[in-house]
């Protein structure tokens, strides 16, 4: 059976020899300190024959060697010890010639492989966000290639599979090398929103066709990024937010989902800027009492009421007279979440939508 030589196993047979030939020294070292302590001498005067007689300087005998004993351990120390001294210099030779030609070779075996890649993903940044969006494009089977400065992200980088190239994604020739004439996106989360809008302008100038999708911290950035080219911005703080509101709006949405098994139409929804929420009417609320034409026409458009629960029955398909009573579960379509959250979750009273007041 034949063994498949990798770049691991390379490196890994020099290690494996070192630290043999390190423990075998050590056992002739020992054995030969020993003896010669056998023969009634100190042990600094043993183990300083030992050294001397391994590493050939040849200063003189300590004592006397006027006895077969003693010719036969130093015969024997002279021959194990400095057979293992030549394959212990060898052995460190080959070594640190293994290392650096890992350190030649593996960059370029990396470029080629770069070279090779059409329509790919280059992200730059390998941060908190970088190592997610990685991930999850492997997943999904799409090549990427990671652009990082950090000698420790991109190595986490290579650990985990990805191609990954050391450079400044701010500099032109970096992103030359990552291939964006041949990407087809380029998405920079790197957490400096300098940085990202100045990357942005390089890859729009290098790659005019190549879809952008930058990350910003402020949001002030944003109109920012647009100018300078990218095709979509994320801002993660206000992502996060609009999450968290959600939750607070709309407490009854997941397990309403659950329920109706709509996670499909929730991500196509999500795709055209739309979202699915589900809430419960108060007795209180401003939908209490209404016909679903009329709650629709108070949002102005902001919502479709698309399911009603009530007790253990479930209306898909409400008609525009059906009444809305007090603790139906509405599930919706909106494109503006806040907006109906204030129209159906808030209390009755007057509600100011634009010039018209409710």
């Amino acid at each position: 059976m034949t063994q498949k030589i990798t770049g691991e196993s390379v490196l890994g047979s020099p290690v494996r020899n070192l630290v043999s030939i390190l423990a075998y020294m050590a056992v002739v070292v020992t054995g030969a300190t020993f003896a010669y302590m056998e023969a009634g001498w100190s042990f600094a005067d043993a183990s300083y024959m030992v050294a001397l007689t391994v590493y050939t300087v040849g200063y003189g005998e300590v004592h006397a060697i006027d006895t077969p004993y003693l010719h036969a351990v130093t015969m024997a120390t002279m021959v194990l010890g400095c057979t293992g001294m030549i394959l212990l210099t060898s052995a460190i030779v080959q070594l640190f010639t293994v290392m650096q030609l890992r350190q030649l070779l593996s960059p370029t075996r990396m470029q080629a492989k770069i070279d090779k890649l059409t329509d790919h993903v280059l992200i730059c940044g390998y941060g908190r966000i970088g190592v997610l969006l990685a991930r999850d494009l492997a997943t999904g089977g799409m090549p990427l290639v990671v652009l990082e400065r950090d000698a420790g992200r991109l190595a986490e980088a290579e650990a985990a599979g990805h191609l990954a190239l050391a450079g400044d994604a701010t500099e032109e020739e970096a992103l030359i090398a990552a291939g964006i004439h041949r990407a087809r996106v380029l998405a920079t989360v790197l957490p400096n929103d300098a940085a990202n809008v100045f990357i942005t302008l390089s890859a729009r100038s290098l790659h005019p066709d190549i879809e952008i999708i930058a990350r910003g911290e402020a949001p002030t950035t944003e109109g920012k990024l647009r100018h300078a080219g990218a095709d979509q911005v994320v801002l993660p703080t206000h992502i996060g937010a609009e999450r968290i509101a959600r939750m607070v709006l709309y407490p009854e949405s997941r397990a309403a989902r659950d329920e109706a098994g709509v996670h499909g139409a929730e991500q196509a929804l999500e795709g055209v800027g739309l979202s699915l929420e589900s809430l419960v009417v108060g007795a209180r609320s401003a939908a209490s009492g209404l016909s679903v034409k009329e709650a629709e026409r108070l949002g102005g458009g902001a919502y479709l009421i698309v399911r009603i629960g009530r007790d253990d029955e479930a209306m898909r398909r409400p008609t525009p007279e059906e009444r809305i009573h007090k603790d139906d579960r509405l599930m919706i379509v909106t494109r503006d979440s806040a907006a109906a959250a204030r129209m159906l979750v808030a209390p009755r009273g007057a509600i100011r939508v634009g010039r018209n007041t409710f």
